[in-house]
């Protein structure tokens, strides 16, 4: 009998995962997010539709798991040198739009008589926005080191550390009680929070770099990503297990991860798996939409989302220009993010039933999905409702005329080289233009390599550039140039397809170690491919020509 409930469950994921490849793909086309055609999976299958899924609860609980998989790998994009890279006004800026958006929010919902904690877990909600929908349009666009799309990663990115305070401030309000008993039990969770942390920055950092470092791992590429599971999902337990958000314990893993040399590599090996269990947890949100409730409420539903869009574009605005930005890229930044993101989904759960009633979230449920149908069109004409909006309001005399266009932030635009392999042939690429190249960055996947490229003053990644994650974290779309020196032909070829599909503009250098290879690697898409056995032949004969003078 459980067999057979094991494998209803199963077919329930399948039948799940296939509409939301179906749609995700039908999405893609019309130029939206994919993500909207997983909600929209998970709406059609769902209770409030076709009624097809039959384990819901199984579903979602694979999709909290998702959930924590996801935080994990973003804890790993935040090392403290990209934190400190992005800047006051975008971190600064990020930090303050949270902190107003919550209160504006929370403002705003008072006047329709909602008590208060309902009020502050509305604001939270509306304060994020969605990190994946917007950084993936912004790099499509190859707009995000634009200087709006610098803050807008910024912004998104303080966001995201947000989260895990707000999962543990909604579950806290969610016990009800007196404001005594609520601070009390904040304080509580604090002091459990902290000393988790501490647990984990200990073991972190000072026993896992041990373990990474054994020559077995080295040698065994499948272990390092079996210890990454069970320091992630482990993590997330231990949270869950002392009473706090599984999200809290993933996210501080990730992040204390972020500062090993592996951490590139696990985000690619774990990328899969974290795009399954993602995909069921917007399926499994989809599940939550009412659609004939969405029908029967489209004038309620379209004035809170008109009011999500311009009041969060209006918060980014006036924050980002107090903090030196021009009027038009920071009101560009307001309108790339003036959406509800897919977090926000997450704290709507927790306060379900509790501090938000089913009608309050199934407004919260559709308003949310209708902000992220608007958010491809939201960021390709954020640029132009930028300076046509400051134009406008130039003319009024109260904001100053707009600069002409939204340009490129030259600074964090700084092009860069980047040499995929360093073995002998790598490192002589790297001794010739360390002379006048700024930045310099190597992927390999032999840690030895990487420690003696920290020690030529280059970036350097342990990771297998075959992975489109690895190359998308160390700026394959801004580099100025990419060399390619593995000797395996065919890695050779697929990294350059690669590499050329991700970034179409960049010039790729390869070698090739046997000539009839040479063809593949120019089909592949390198510009120049250097020919090893016609540069040793054209060797030998100058050596054999100076010895019979």
């Amino acid at each position: 009998m459980a067999s057979m409930e094991l494998w209803n469950v199963l077919f329930d994921i399948l039948v799940l995962l296939f509409t939301a490849l179906v749609l995700g793909v039908l999405c893609e086309r019309l130029r939206q997010s994919p993500i909207l055609g997983y909600l929209a999976a998970g709406t059609v299958l769902g209770p409030n539709a076709l009624q097809f899924i039959s384990s819901a609860s199984e579903v979602t609980a694979l999709a909290e798991l998702g959930v924590a998989l996801l935080l994990f790998t973003i804890g790993l994009e935040f090392s403290w040198q990209r934190l400190k890279g992005l800047g006051s006004a975008a971190l600064g800026g990020g930090a303050a739009q949270i902190v107003v958006t919550i209160g504006v929010g929370a403002a705003v919902a008072t006047t329709f008589g909602l008590p208060w904690q309902t009020a502050m877990v509305l604001g939270a909600i509306v304060a994020l926005s969605s990190t994946a929908c917007v950084l993936r349009l912004l790099t499509s666009r190859a707009e995000i080191e634009s200087i709006h799309g610098r803050h807008a990663l910024g912004v998104l990115l303080m966001q995201d550390i947000a989260l895990v305070p707000l999962v543990l401030l909604v579950t806290v309000l969610a016990g009800q009680g007196s404001m005594e008993q609520v601070g009390m039990d904040i304080f509580i969770a604090l002091a459990w929070a902290v000393a988790f942390i501490t647990a984990l920055y200990i073991v972190f950092t000072r026993v896992l770099p041990k373990v990474l470092h054994f020559p077995s791992l080295q040698r065994n590429r499948d272990l390092p990503i079996l210890l990454t599971f069970v320091t992630g999902i482990g993590s997330a337990w231990g949270a869950h297990s002392l009473g706090l958000s599984p999200a809290l314990g993933a996210f501080v893993a990730g992040m204390l991860l972020a500062e090993s040399p592996f951490a590139t590599q696990i985000r690619a090996d774990i990328a899969s798996l974290r795009t399954l269990l993602v995909t069921l947890f917007f399926s499994s949100i989809g599940m939550l939409a009412d659609p004939a409730w969405f029908v029967q409420n489209l004038p309620a539903i379209f004035i809170l989302v008109f009011a999500i869009v311009v009041g969060k574009a209006v918060i980014i605005w006036a924050i980002l220009h107090r903090f030196g930005l021009s009027h038009t890229h920071a009101l560009a930044t307001g309108v790339c993010l003036g959406q509800v993101g897919e977090f926000s989904f997450v704290l709507a759960e927790v306060g379900r039933g509790t501090l938000i009633d089913e009608s309050l979230f199934a407004l919260v449920i559709s308003a949310t999905i209708t902000t992220l149908f608007l958010s491809p069109y939201l960021v390709a004409l954020a640029p132009k409702l930028a300076l046509f909006g400051v134009k406008a309001l130039s003319q009024t005399k109260l904001v100053a005329p707009p600069s002409a266009v939204v340009e490129p932030d030259k600074k964090s635009a700084e092009k860069h080289f980047i040499i995929i392999g360093f073995g002998p042939a790598g490192e002589a690429v790297g001794q010739t233009i360390q002379r006048f190249a700024k930045r310099v960055t190597v992927v390999d996947l032999n840690p030895s390599l990487i420690a003696k490229v920290h020690q030529l003053g280059f970036n350097g990644h342990i990771g297998d550039a075959m992975h489109a994650d690895v190359l998308e974290h160390v700026g394959i779309v801004s580099a100025a140039a990419v060399v390619v020196t593995v000797p395996d032909p065919a890695a050779a070829r697929t990294i350059v397809h690669l590499i050329r599909s991700i970034a179409p503009e960049v010039h790729i250098i390869a070698r090739v170690r046997y000539h009839r290879y040479l063809a593949d690697i120019k089909g592949g898409g390198a510009h120049e491919v250097v020919d090893e056995e016609r540069m040793v032949g054209t060797r030998l004969a100058a050596q054999l020509r100076r010895r019979l003078g």
